[in-house]
């Protein structure tokens, strides 16, 4: 009661706040105006806000000289591992881009560790310049069809609904289990939303009855959708549309339309899935507020998509905004329709300035979280897949999408097996089990690498994260699989048994200890060895690690087989 009382004596202007930002050009995304404003800050929060030139004193005070005030970006569904940073160097990149708070889905690293990989993410998360919140992992794996370190049950989840930066339960990828009234899928959903928080969905083409039955259940968002129909049928269902600008899956374009239309309040930003050449270049969740307004939007209107909506889904009524009692997570702009940062301000304090970060960061701690690549004893016999001359399942990939086609083409057969094909751009496509050494191997087949002779291999294959590779031939097959054992899991590219490049990523198989500058060096050199060997795709891992998951439309490969995820059934290669 003291502090109240004290914050209203500053509101009023009877007391000294901590800071007063003066004669700035307020971003208001509540009213969707811009106007000159003094604001005045004390123990992290907004105090008041007055006219420029109004009545507030702080020990500290700068003078905004007419620069725009806007609040801090937030995230609303995001993978620290996709952008194979520590959180630590992904947030020395971003804070300084206007980012103070992420949604963070850390079920790359629990389908590697298990719950240990979700603590992992919420530990690293202490004591950085933004706020790091966790939405429990809720598919591990993303269905049956893959195999992860271990089945994540809801009463592993159970005990961290608590924690108070836990916000919810991520994408419930598992629509089956939706539909179907799975006992362990409804039991997480049931617990989620008994302790007040938000349940997060994935539901690629879903739609009518289906889709209703989906929302009744509990969920409450999509980040799925590609067409302005997709997105209009959950927002008049009363679903949040998340629109989602990775790198691989960019669906921002598409669906602004609808939001200039409707003008919804139930639509946020978000990344999902940012590699780190794309976060610095195209940048971060500050890209989508660009792209936006490039787009004719509204610039107060794009801010609010990244700030004030995000937060009120999250039930975060304390951000988003730039008003009395919220925190002061506030961005100062040069220019507000480029969204051109001049500093960063987190809980009132400066935090980043000239694209620079201007605190200490703690020191990132992952024993533990190495030595994760176990694949047994994997031989060429295992990779030979007996056949016949016919037609044969296609992975067929669709460029800037994870969605694939489901193609039949002619198989090559040679000695009664079925082979690669680099001339008609059929690689094989191999996937083996790398958590508990099994010895499984599932084999496909993919079309649209374009390389014509060696072979790419990845660790990080969504979401159980099994070594994927594509290859022209079974040996250098062999020898990529082997080249990601020795640097502990990342990505390798393979001619005649030489590594022409590699990204060791030995945190998980995902992740990288290095700075974000060395880390794209190397990224940029393996996706140069790809494009010698023919490839035709600017990033040919990313879109490698999607291959595997098994809720993606329409045909993927995992360590049990090929699966039809439009019927949700494996199949085989050749009937």
């Amino acid at each position: 009661m003291d502090d109240l009382r004290r914050h209203i004596q500053i509101a009023r202007g009877n007391l000294t706040a901590d800071l007063v930002l003066r004669n700035a050009r307020l971003v208001n995304v509540c009213s969707g105006e811009c106007y000159p404003a003094d604001v005045a800050v004390a123990d992290g929060r907004i105090m008041g806000v007055s006219n420029a030139g109004g009545a507030y004193q702080g020990r500290q005070e700068r003078d905004l000289q007419g620069r725009w005030l806007s609040p801090g970006l937030i995230d609303g569904h995001m993978h620290i591992e996709s952008t194979m940073l520590v959180l630590s160097e992904f947030a020395r990149l971003v804070v300084p881009r206007g980012v103070t708070a992420v949604m963070l889905d850390p079920h790359e690293f629990a389908n590697v560790m298990g719950m240990e990989g979700i603590r992992y993410v919420l530990e690293a998360g202490r004591g950085l310049p933004l706020s790091a919140y966790v939405m429990l992992s809720s598919c591990v794996p993303a269905s049956s069809y893959e195999s992860p370190y271990r089945v994540l049950m809801a009463e592993d989840l159970l005990p961290l609904l608590q924690h108070e930066r836990v916000l919810g339960l991520a994408e419930m990828m598992n629509m089956p289990g939706v539909l179907q009234a799975d006992e362990q899928v409804l039991a997480k959903i049931i617990a989620t939303r008994k302790h007040g928080l938000v349940v997060d969905g994935h539901a690629p083409g879903l739609h009518g009855q289906t889709l209703s039955a989906y929302a009744m259940a509990g969920v409450m968002s999509d980040h799925e959708c590609t067409t302005v129909e997709e997105a209009r049928e959950r927002i008049r269902l009363g679903m949040w549309l998340m629109i989602r600008e990775g790198s691989a899956a960019r669906n921002l374009d598409a669906l602004l339309p609808l939001v200039k239309e409707l003008h919804p309040p139930r639509v946020f930003f978000v990344t999902d899935d940012r590699d780190p050449q794309d976060l610095t270049t195209r940048g971060h969740i500050d890209s989508m507020v660009r792209r936006a307004i490039e787009l004719g939007l509204d610039p107060v209107e794009a801010i609010r998509l990244a700030s004030l909506n995000t937060a009120q889904y999250f039930h975060l009524d304390d951000r988003g905004a730039l008003v009395p009692g919220y925190k002061a997570d506030m961005v100062v702009l040069d220019d507000l329709n480029t969204f051109q940062v001049d500093s960063v301000y987190r809980d009132g304090v400066m935090v980043a300035r000239g694209g620079a970060l201007l605190v200490e960061m703690p020191p990132e701690i992952f024993s533990g979280m190495t030595d994760t690549i176990h694949m047994g004893n994997i031989s060429e016999t295992d990779l030979r897949i007996p056949g016949r001359p016919g037609l044969i399942e296609v992975i067929a990939i669709k460029p800037g999408q994870i969605t694939t086609q489901h193609l039949h083409e002619e198989a090559l057969v040679r000695d009664g097996a079925i082979v690669a094909d680099p001339e008609r751009d059929l690689l094989k496509l191999v996937v083996i089990e790398r958590h508990h050494a099994s010895g499984k191997v599932g084999l496909g087949f993919v079309k649209g690498f374009g390389i014509k002779q060696g072979a790419i291999a990845s660790s990080v294959a969504h979401d159980a994260h099994n070594i994927v590779i594509a290859g022209a031939n079974d040996r250098d097959i062999l020898y990529a699989a082997q080249a990601l054992k020795e640097i502990g899991g990342g990505f390798a590219c393979v001619v005649d048994g030489v590594v022409r490049a590699s990204v060791p990523l030995p945190i998980g198989g995902l992740v990288s200890p290095l700075p974000v500058a060395e880390l794209v060096q190397q990224l940029h050199a393996l996706d140069a060895a790809a494009a010698e060997l023919g490839c035709t795709l600017e990033h040919p891992c990313m879109t490698l690690s999607f291959l595997s998951l098994s809720v993606i439309p329409a045909l993927k490969l995992t360590d049990q087989g090929l699966i039809d995820v439009e019927t949700f059934s494996l199949v085989p290669l050749q009937s």
